[in-house]
């Protein structure tokens, strides 16, 4: 009896000790996509606005109250041209002003003149000291200075009755008019502006991302929305060298090569810069979130034919708004993660799920 206990009480314990067989942990699903073929940086459009190479405010050189204006909004004029008056009465009074200080300077220039000479005869014959001649002397050179100075304040002031006419100094269109007859304004306020019809520009704003295929002088295609079967060359002139505080864009200015009269300032356009493809950016397109950073070097994580997640170290290209072109590092055809690439470790089995949306 006692041996068929003990023969029970061992097996139990046996029984106990046995540990159970280990689980096969599940292959993790994955996010993947195939790599296609080699693609181009593909052709940048983007809409801009016409305008003009050169617009320049004006305004009058002194201060007074409009009486008259002669142009209109959008009207061409001619260099030279009287834009609008000022009210001319306060300047003739000061010019009257400046010409009697004028003739007063003269008087007291003369009465020095005449009391110098008196006193050098004087003291010719002895009657009066040096110092007495030099008081003359001082006075006499007091006078002179002072005379040349009021001149001069007279000739300025006699210069301000040309400003009370304000006239262009370009040929081109008017663009803004703050200037009614009875306003009063201050010198150097600008009231009308002038465009130069004859150099056209088109405004746009570059992503920083694609800012690498933008260059100096490089030649692209201008379209108006206004008439899209005509199409215009142009040339990059301008790149801002540092990006809009709020749009984070950066400001590009193409000049219109030979633009004609259906250009109208405020147009949009279109500006295609095919002509500033680089060839040397040609890559595997890749979503962006499929690139990762492994020992401070750009990564993807490759799905082998057994279904394990390999690293492999690629070399990435510019950075566009549908992905990122990887210049080397990849082959046509392989499966890549573009999901949880920062949570995958070296020859982990994975079950993928193809993203059925092209990158």
């Amino acid at each position: 009896m006692k041996k068929i206990i003990m023969g029970g009480l061992l097996t139990l314990l046996l029984s106990n000790c046995s540990k159970p067989a280990p689980v096969e942990t599940p292959p993790r699903p994955a996010l993947v996509t195939i790599v296609g073929e080699k693609t181009l940086s593909t052709s940048m459009i983007l809409v801009g606005e016409v305008r003009p190479r050169y617009e320049s405010g004006q305004g009058f050189r002194v201060n007074g109250k409009i009486i008259k204006r002669n142009v209109e909004l959008g009207e061409f004029i001619k260099k030279g041209q009287v834009l609008a008056y000022l009210d001319p009465l306060d300047n003739h009074l000061n010019v009257t002003a400046a010409m009697a200080a004028v003739s007063a300077a003269e008087a007291d220039k003369a009465l020095a003149m005449a009391e110098l000479t008196r006193q050098r005869q004087l003291f010719a014959k002895k009657f009066i000291s040096a110092s007495a001649l030099d008081i003359r002397e001082a006075q006499f050179t007091t006078a002179s200075a002072k005379l040349t100075q009021i001149k001069a304040q007279a000739q300025v002031i006699e210069n301000q009755m040309q400003y009370v006419n304000l006239s262009s100094d370009r040929e081109g269109v008017i663009t803004m008019i703050h200037a009614e007859p009875g306003q009063i304004i201050q010198a150097g306020e600008v009231i009308v502006k002038i465009a130069d019809t004859h150099a056209i520009d088109v405004l746009v704003a570059i992503p920083e991302s694609r800012m690498s295929e933008v260059k100096l002088n490089t030649a692209v295609i201008i379209k108006i929305w206004a008439d899209q079967k005509k199409t215009y060359s142009g040339m990059v002139r301008e790149i801002s060298p540092a990006a809009d505080s709020a749009t984070r864009n950066f400001n590009v200015r193409i000049t219109i090569n030979h633009a004609d009269e259906s250009v109208k300032l405020g147009m949009t356009a279109s500006v295609n810069f095919e002509d500033a493809v680089d060839l040397a950016s040609a890559g595997f397109l890749i979503p962006g979130q499929a690139l990762t950073e492994i020992n401070n070097k750009s990564a993807v994580w490759v799905i082998d034919d057994h279904n394990k997640a390999q690293p492999r170290t690629v070399i990435a290209g510019p950075f566009r708004e549908d992905g990122v072109l990887i210049s080397e590092g990849l082959q046509a055809g392989e499966k890549i993660a573009i999901a949880g690439v920062h949570t995958l470790i070296k020859d982990q089995l994975v079950k993928p799920i193809f993203n059925e949306v092209a990158p």
